[in-house]
């Protein structure tokens, strides 16, 4: 019997009664090693151990149940230890062999894609340590143990050794199905379906791998119900999207859709794996289906709004934000998502009021602070901006941009001190930032300190050596400093980089009064 043609449907069709009772009839007659594989749930697992036991009353029988990983795969050094010197065992029931596989890359790896039709060719690459002990050890398993070895598995840990221990597969006295029965697969799949975004961000990565497989396994039974594929394959989308797999997440939740076409939730979950994607306008479309479902789902209107800003439809993205707020007035982010719209249109005071509001709600609301400081700068307060950005760093200290715009803020109050200090600020936290350094260059400058300044702009430079800014920069504190040599080298260099804007820039700018005589200087004005 090659493990190619096993037809893994029919064996689940058959009567679980003639399937039990041909497992028996194996177990009855096999004398010394053998070895068989049963495929089932470990709740139908548990209940096939308690009826050989009692059906088998003349065999010496014992389970060897595994609840973690293998140490190194090496089961055959397990299965010694607990035999250890009996010779009296006729069966050895074994179980739990996936726990070795939950951690294996390749199994993460491929659970990412099980959305796709794809996976179920299990055409895996590289072999677990568990199944490569089984494929050397076959030999020693038969010769040393004359005991009938049942391995009680999943699905997935079936098709593993198919596929990845072939040699130790092939020594097979015989293979059987059983399904869960509907009562148990409701009672399995209940447990199942229902968790929240949160108990599944608090899954270490493994405990999520162990449900997407048990989702798998619960979608294959026999007796499972249209309706429960539909939960399950919703369930299925939820993990890939707490896992950041967003496109097998999508595939989820079409195939709950498959199943049930009117799911706004899948509709609206489809949408925001859609927006992590940054295919915005199929999103648009999913919220709108999920809000003909359900018109009074504030959080789709709220979605919708998002993804009408990042298509910078903002009029259309303020009125979807207002029917979140019509549904929920204390929906502070939806205040935000507004403020933000109307501050793309340049409609600043609108924007500062929506801040005003999202932050009434939430007061240690950053992004809202924040956005609140930009659009008051927009306006020419800058007090009030300063204050903004205070209250970001009273709430984040580590803030790089609140550092950085209140030092640009300060700057355009002529605080000249402050502004370099909140840049120097800004650069404890990210020093690679070339705006912040040509920043402090250019108030530097305007202090007088032309030395210091040049330095500054030769750390931007060093992040972002195509900077035309910083040679411009540059070219005006050595013209200041007359230093003619060294002006027509950065300015040649700002020019380069930007024809346009640089050589405009400098047919006007006073700084090069003390040079604009020099004909290399003219040379460079000339288009």
């Amino acid at each position: 019997m090659k493990s190619e043609a096993i037809d893994w449907d029919a064996d689940l069709s058959a009567d679980p009664g003639e399937e039990y009772q041909a497992l028996l009839r194996a177990l009855r007659r096999t004398r010394g090693f053998g070895l068989l594989f049963v495929r089932c749930s470990r709740s139908k697992a548990k209940q096939l151990l308690q009826d050989i036991n009692k059906d088998l009353p003349q065999k010496s029988i014992k389970v060897l149940r595994f609840e973690q990983s293998i140490i190194n795969g090496n089961l055959y050094k397990q299965v010694e230890e607990y035999l250890g010197s009996s010779k009296l065992t006729d069966i050895l029931f074994i179980q739990g062999l996936e726990f070795s596989l939950y951690d294996y890359e390749e199994t993460q790896r491929r659970l990412s894609g099980w959305s796709s039709d794809d996976t179920y060719s299990y055409s895996w690459k590289g072999v677990p340590h568990i199944l490569t002990n089984l494929n050397q050890q076959r030999e020693r398993f038969r010769d040393n143990f004359n005991t009938c070895f049942v391995f009680l598995v999943p699905l997935f840990v079936f098709k593993y050794i198919i596929h990845r221990a072939p040699d130790f597969f092939d020594w097979r006295s015989g293979v059987y199905a059983f399904s869960s029965d509907p009562e148990t697969l409701e009672q399995e799949s209940q447990r199942i379906i229902g968790a929240n975004h949160e108990e599944y961000l608090r899954l270490i990565p493994q405990q999520r791998y162990q449900k997407l497989l048990r989702i798998q396994e619960l979608l294959e039974e026999k007796h499972q119900t249209s309706e429960r594929r539909a939960q399950l394959f919703f369930e299925q989308g939820n993990l890939f999207m707490v896992t950041q797999d967003n496109e097998a997440a999508i595939a989820s939740y079409d195939k709950t859709l498959d199943f049930k076409t009117d799911d706004y939730e899948a509709w609206y979950n489809r949408g925001i794996a859609l927006c992590n994607l940054e295919r915005h306008e199929e999103a648009i479309a999913s919220f709108s289906k999920a809000l003909k479902l359900k018109p009074d789902k504030h959080e789709a209107w709220y979605e919708r709004g998002k993804a009408l800003r990042r298509l910078e439809r903002y009029e259309e993205a303020i009125a979807n934000y207002d029917n979140a707020l019509r549904l929920k007035p204390d929906y502070y982010e939806a205040w935000y998502g507004r403020g933000r719209a109307f501050r793309w249109l340049g409609r600043y005071e609108e924007a500062i009021a929506s801040y005003d509001n999202a932050l009434k709600l939430k007061p240690d609301y950053c992004k809202a602070w924040y956005s609140r400081g930009r659009s008051l700068k927009r306006l020419e307060r800058y007090k009030e901006a300063v204050d903004s950005f205070n209250e970001v760093l009273k709430l984040e200290p580590d803030n790089y941009l609140a550092w950085y715009n209140k030092g640009n803020v300060l700057a355009f109050m002529k605080r000249y001190e402050e502004a370099i200090a909140s840049y120097e600020k800004a650069l404890e936290i990210k020093s690679d930032k070339s705006e912040a350094w040509n920043n402090r260059g250019n108030v530097l400058a305007i202090l007088g300190h032309y030395e210091e300044a040049i330095e500054s702009f030769d750390k931007s430079l060093e992040y972002s050596p195509d900077d035309a800014r910083a040679f411009y920069n540059k070219a005006c504190c050595y013209a200041v400093w007359r230093k003619p040599e060294k002006v027509i080298e950065n300015l040649q260099r700002s020019i380069h980089l930007n024809p346009n804007k640089y050589r405009e820039m400098a047919r006007t700018d006073s700084d090069f009064d003390s040079i604009r005589d020099d004909e290399r200087f003219q040379a460079l004005l000339q288009r």
